[in-house]
């Protein structure tokens, strides 16, 4: 099974020093950062949908290998309300690039608040419709949703399943090898139950992840490579760099050559 390992997002003031070398320009993060990864998830569309021409300037700045992952915009997961036209301009944004065929699909990661009700699920059902033909990773929050019916539903629309690993705290999703098409999707949040529900920004994703840590997981992985063609690994942990070390870590624990399995 292949296996791309990542960050969710590459952007950050924060990770000049730990990663980046002083000095360096934002324009040329992206640059310095492919050369030691080669996907990457870009959270920033959560917040806005910015104009094709921003990914358009990412193309130039990366190799033949790499690719991305874009999360949906909020109005898509968490208001759920009049979100045909941010879905329609977001796929627009995006084109470049699909058509470069570097468009990996897009995370929609759901919140604690949106729980398994018959509303919810045909939700899910209808989302697809208004996204380009891309793969589609869900990320659930709550524990409502662990059911056979859910899969079931995401195998029948396409959809792929997000694996996470966060604090065990009541309500949350434990870990899991999940696998929902032919793509295994994992995102590590960190395991900071102190900022979880209080902390704001990148204080609730404030972990520093051990080896051993990290180790928990091959088995999983050694599961997910049976039933998977590819496996996504994204390191949420953002601040202070602290995803850009998880990450390489866990290239040397799991992806020795590329491939797991």
């Amino acid at each position: 099974m292949k296996i791309r390992i990542g960050t969710s997002g590459y952007s950050f003031a924060d990770w000049v020093g730990p990663f980046y070398p002083p000095g360096i320009e934002k324009g040329k993060m992206l640059d310095y950062y492919q050369q030691h990864f080669d996907t990457v998830e870009i959270n920033s569309t959560y917040y806005g949908i910015p104009h094709p021409a921003v990914f358009h300037n990412m193309l130039k700045k990366v190799d033949d290998k790499f690719d991305f992952v874009v999360k949906a915009h909020k109005s898509l997961t968490h208001s759920r309300k009049d979100h045909e036209e941010p879905a329609k301009k977001l796929g627009e944004a995006v084109r470049p690039l699909e058509e470069a065929g570097k468009l990996a699909g897009f995370l929609l990661q759901f919140p604690w608040s949106f729980k398994k009700t018959k509303a919810n699920m045909e939700y899910l059902r209808e989302t697809p419709k208004h996204l380009p033909a891309v793969p589609l990773f869900v990320e659930f929050r709550h524990r409502s949703w662990l059911s056979e019916e859910v899969f079931q539903l995401l195998e029948k629309e396409g959809l792929g399943y997000v694996n996470v690993d966060e604090p065990q705290l009541p309500g949350l999703l434990p870990p899991q090898n999940k696998v929902v098409g032919p793509i295994a999707y994992l995102r590590f949040h960190g395991r900071n139950k102190k900022t979880w529900w209080s902390g704001e920004g990148s204080l609730r994703y404030d972990y520093d992840y051990s080896e051993e840590e990290l180790g928990e997981w091959k088995e999983l992985l050694m599961e997910m490579a049976k039933k998977a063609k590819e496996a996504r690994l994204y390191f949420n942990n953002c601040r202070l760099g602290q995803a850009v070390k998880a990450a390489k870590m866990a290239l040397r624990m799991y992806a020795e050559g590329g491939e797991i399995g």
